[in-house]
């Protein structure tokens, strides 16, 4: 397949952790990749564009650049996050107004920007979501709350955009070991996931569907401590 004939992919947030793993898993099934960074990594095989993604026109002008290049875009994955895991009294007014940019509205700027494409390419956008949408915890509050978003506008946009060909799907995985030398045995690595997005645009008949997909650590951590059993460590 010549350059000119690959398939296309799109991702934000790949200068590491999960958003890298993604792109060497695209890359390797054959598609030719393109990015959407605010801090680039410099490596020329994911095709960085600059971009911070709380600012819409960095993302319509990323998404133009792309298609200006190569005409077409088959698979689109919004992966960039930020986190802020402060209680509520303590969290500032910048810090929830940035991850409402980051975490929520920039996928649906990012789709707006895209769905032209999809709809002709009949591809495939897939949204990074979290078990914090539904698994609420002390000092999660804007995480969870723009998580929780991102489903509802991931589930609107499969029951809109299905019946013109383009397909979108929420991965909601728990804990990933994101961090550099982070080896815990109760993560699952950022190699796994990549592996599970790739299959979900590559591999699946397309004759279905996968409207959201949650994994889960196949190792579990030491359980709290629950029931009478307390009375041991009082």
């Amino acid at each position: 397949m010549s350059s000119s004939d690959a398939r296309v992919a799109l991702v934000t947030g790949t200068n590491r952790g999960s958003g890298k793993a993604i792109a060497e898993e695209l890359r390797d099934r054959g598609y030719r990749l393109f990015s959407l960074n605010r801090s680039l990594a410099r490596e020329d095989w994911l095709g960085e564009l600059r971009c911070d993604l709380a600012d819409p026109a960095q993302i319509r002008r990323g998404v133009g650049q792309v298609l200006d290049e190569v005409g077409r875009i088959d698979v689109c994955v919004s992966n960039a996050v930020d986190r802020v895991l402060d209680p509520i009294a303590e969290l500032t007014e910048a810090d929830w107004e940035r991850l409402v940019s980051i975490n929520l509205s920039a996928g649906f700027h990012l789709v707006k920007a895209v769905l032209p494409a999809l709809r002709a390419s009949r591809g495939v956008f897939v949204a990074m979501g979290s078990h914090a949408a539904t698994r609420y915890f002390e000092g999660g509050a804007a995480y969870s709350a723009t998580k929780a978003g991102l489903k509802a506008l991931v589930e609107t946009l499969l029951l809109e955009e299905r019946r013109n060909g383009v397909r979108a799907c929420l991965v909601s995985p728990g804990a990933i070991a994101n961090l550099d030398g982070d080896d815990s045995a109760h993560k699952m690595s950022t190699r796994s996931i990549a592996r599970c997005v790739g299959t979900i645009v590559d591999s699946w008949p397309t004759d279905l569907v996968v409207g959201e997909i949650e994994v889960r650590p196949a190792d579990l951590a030491e359980p709290p401590i629950t029931g009478i059993d307390r009375l041991l460590h009082v």
